[in-house]
């Protein structure tokens, strides 16, 4: 998709916005991608005609506020809100408040302090004017982007809210190799399957801006995973003391779907004590869920697509976001594909930059719009 087709996809997407104010002629113009994850965010920056990404930060979806109390000196600069890795690695001092839940706002206050978080590091100056194209779950309602707009509002100067698959197929499209022989450009025609921590979003991508038919999201993702793992946890090894942060990175460490991988000893600290807990069926019980999950949707999309380009599509499924690094989903879905009888389909995983394509595409996206595509934040 040439910049051109872009912008025309993007016109048909949003409405015209109303008329901008017009901005300081000082102000220093700052284009932002953002996928506003559940558990992580990313944010890639650039300036507006240049192809460069000044600013490219991937950051944990949480903000921690220090408690009351804390010795002075603790915590460094005696700042009273962290953000991220500072507040994971602070969060004895701090309490941790999530500001995304499945995929929406969940904590409004939260959302704003973490997007003037966001804001920070796109520009250190607090001077430009910033305009954010910001990644949504796949058919999201109005009040989910309505509530992404409240919280943006006096953060971002403009936004443009486009679904994330979309932007990850955008994002994940290698310019540089379009018109080479063999390669399959995955805007023209592709499936996109997104597997986040609150919601896992499935995108048909074939050269439009999707709609409502072309998208299918589930409240059942990463999240889902660790709350399924956590409860088997707490029945199969009572008192355990195991956090959900800990949960998560066992996942994240040892994920897989399809039979069971036993033997899997794990070494946790249970009251300051090494354990080696049997963990194969636990996990594997868990992220299969999610499998039965995404694929009765994965077939809905598929017998959505047209009789001429299915065949091509089933050859370009591509799995995409944190569940991407479960071991064998790939493998996983297009075995039962196969023995579904789907004509020889091939899926595969968008490799170790999936934090940043949803990002990526939205800095694209953001580079293509027009003026009048851009939702003023008055």
């Amino acid at each position: 998709m040439t910049t051109a087709t872009l912008e025309k996809t993007l016109t048909t997407a949003q409405p015209p916005a109303a008329r901008p104010p017009s901005a300081p002629k000082s102000a220093k113009a700052v284009l932002a991608g953002l996928d506003f994850g559940t558990n992580k965010s990313c944010l890639l920056a650039g300036t507006p005609g240049s192809g460069d990404i000044a600013v490219s930060k991937v950051v944990p979806t949480c903000v921690g506020y220090v408690k009351e109390g804390i010795v002075e000196g603790i915590i460094a600069g005696n700042a009273t809100r962290l953000f991220g890795e500072e507040a994971l690695q602070n969060k004895l001092h701090v309490n941790l408040v999530a500001p995304m839940e499945e995929g929406v706002i969940a904590h409004p206050e939260a959302a704003r302090d973490f997007l003037a978080h966001l804001r920070s590091l796109a520009d250190p100056s607090g001077q430009a004017e910033i305009r954010a194209v910001i990644g949504v779950p796949a058919n999201a309602a109005e009040t989910t982007r309505e509530d992404i707009r409240r919280c943006a509002h006096g953060i971002f100067n403009r936004v443009l809210l486009i679904p994330e698959p979309f932007l990850a197929a955008v994002g994940f499209r290698d310019n540089s190799r379009l018109g080479q022989p063999g390669y399959i450009d995955p805007v023209i025609n592709s499936l996109f399957i997104d597997i986040g921590g609150g919601t896992s979003d499935l995108c048909l991508v074939q050269g439009y801006f999707p709609t409502g038919d072309d998208q299918i999201s589930i409240p059942f993702a990463g999240d889902a995973i660790d709350a399924l793992m956590e409860a088997e946890l707490n029945r199969t090894y009572p008192n355990n003391g195991l956090s959900r942060h800990k949960v998560r990175e066992i996942k994240e460490a040892h994920g897989y779907v399809g039979p069971s991988r036993r033997p899997m000893d794990v070494k946790v600290i249970m009251g300051g004590k090494a354990h080696l807990l049997e963990l194969a069926d636990v996990i594997g019980n868990a992220c299969n869920t999610l499998v039965e999950k995404i694929y009765p949707a994965l077939t809905t999309l598929i017998s959505r697509a047209s009789s001429d380009s299915v065949v091509t599509l089933l050859q370009n499924i591509i799995v995409t976001g944190g569940g991407s690094q479960l071991r064998g989903i790939d493998t996983v879905l297009q075995q039962r594909l196969a023995a579904d009888g789907y004509e020889t389909p091939k899926v595969r995983l968008a490799g170790q930059d999936y934090k940043r394509y949803v990002a990526i595409g939205a800095l694209k996206a953001a580079r293509a719009a027009r003026e009048n595509q851009w939702q003023v934040l008055l």
